[in-house]
């Protein structure tokens, strides 16, 4: 029988704690890069650009290009990718999604080094090497480049709107129900879990649910969000596949932003969705509830405007979002149970209205 082995590329510079943003340079010093170009997300270089630029100066580091990404068309990706110095030497992206998404996919083209340096704990799309980027007018996610470092200031993602903090919350819970969607999977034998991706996904949730906080400005709560979703990243890379961090509770947040007139952000809807689909898989829900309460993140989602009919409608057009998988969804005896609970579920009523 051949063995199916890959290679996995981990990052190599990971720094997490406050105020390192304005300690860029050092950071890229030690690394030995001396020619960079940086991708800001709208309206951050006035935010951030003074830090990050005389930080890199203090350094020796020359910035061969800097702009803001308001556009994440594939086409002008590429076009602006090819229009980059070729003496760069490593792509930093410093913002939210787009920003990211861009400098990640510009460093596979490239072949450069990719610089992760988020500035909110929305999700783990910082640590993965997934990017979404819009083809044909729609939102795909394509594969690209693995950070070769990762720079996460704790004072800047404590700034950020709190929405993108419940946003990771619920990203990161979502790992409980989609580890138990690839175990069911394999039980099914439609795959082969990776053990190693397995672990290092479930460490990464079991580790941030455990944490003591007060608020989740504390800075321990955000240090274990952000070192979480790392890890979880770094899992779907020893995986090959995004499995170990998206089950089926994903697939319906995929079909609400394609269906549902007014989706929310992602891990708003997959918090929601990952608590509906611990019911359904009846596997740790107690612990998602405890979480998603302390946080406050049920109370936030339920501001959020998200319906039942919307959920309704999302169960049923899951599986055909990734019809190659088969998660609890793909069966339609537990697609029967989570619309049951999802009428029934007192937790779900409220926060669905």
């Amino acid at each position: 029988m051949a063995v199916d082995n890959h290679q996995i590329v981990v990052p190599t510079l990971l720094d997490v704690r406050k105020g390192n943003l304005k300690e860029i340079g050092p950071l890229l010093q030690r690394h030995e890069f001396k020619k960079v170009v940086i991708l800001f997300g709208s309206g951050l270089t006035e935010l951030f650009g003074d830090p990050v630029f005389g930080s890199l100066k203090a350094s020796g580091i020359d910035v061969l290009k800097s702009e803001e990404v308001a556009d994440i068309d594939i086409d002008g990706v590429v076009d602006r990718a090819f229009q980059l110095p070729f003496q760069t030497e490593a792509v930093i992206g410093i913002g939210g999604g787009k920003a990211l998404d861009a400098a990640k996919y510009t460093a596979l083209l490239r072949k450069w080094p990719f610089i992760s340096v988020p500035t909110s704990m929305s999700n783990d799309g910082f640590s993965s090497s997934n990017t979404s980027l819009t083809i044909h007018g729609r939102r795909i996610s394509v594969h690209a480049k693995m950070p070769y470092g990762i720079i996460i200031d704790i004072d800047v993602i404590k700034n950020a709107p709190e929405c993108f903090i419940y946003s990771g919350v619920g990203d990161l819970v979502s790992k409980i129900t989609a580890a138990q969607d690839w175990i069911f999977e394999e039980q099914n034998g439609r795959t082969r879990v990776d053990d190693c991706a397995l672990m290092l996904s479930k460490k990464a949730v079991n580790s941030f649910v455990r944490t003591d906080f007060g608020t989740i400005k504390d800075d321990l709560f955000l240090k274990e969000l952000a070192d979480s979703l790392t890890m979880a990243g770094i899992s779907m890379e020893i995986a090959g596949s995004s499995a170990p961090t998206s089950g089926s509770e994903h697939l319906i947040s995929h079909a609400l932003d394609t269906y549902s007139p007014h989706p929310q952000l992602h891990g708003l809807q997959v918090g929601v969705a990952s608590y509906l689909m611990s019911k359904v898989q009846n596997h740790r829900f107690e612990r998602i509830i405890t979480v998603l309460k302390a946080t406050g993140f049920f109370d936030f989602a339920k501001s959020a405007g998200m319906t039942t009919a919307d959920f309704d409608m999302a169960i049923d057009k899951a599986p055909n979002v990734k019809p190659m998988r088969y998660t609890y969804l793909h069966v339609a005896k537990y697609r029967e149970r989570a619309h049951q609970i999802l009428h029934e579920d007192p937790i779900l009523q409220d926060v669905l209205g």
